[in-house]
């Protein structure tokens, strides 16, 4: 299990200036919904920034801590 808290520190690492939300799927900790908006992902299609994404969160899904998450990346309207 993970705290939605450590999952958003885990994605803003990658991502510092990112908008990050995560919802908690289950209510157990281990199935997220991830929203994460940010500038960087202006010049990636949305294969590439999931990836950005999924890689950020892999130590986690690597020990189990995560099993599953549902990302959805957006460029900020303002970039």
């Amino acid at each position: 299990m993970m705290p939605p808290a450590n999952l958003q520190a885990l994605v803003k690492e990658a991502f510092p200036e990112a908008h990050v939300e995560v919802f908690d799927k289950t209510g157990v900790q281990d199935h997220y919904i991830v929203f994460v908006s940010d500038a960087s992902f202006a010049s990636l299609n949305a294969m590439a920034r999931h990836r950005a994404v999924y890689a950020a969160l892999n130590p986690a899904l690597a020990d189990g801590r995560l099993h599953a998450v549902e990302i959805k990346t957006q460029v900020p309207a303002s970039v």
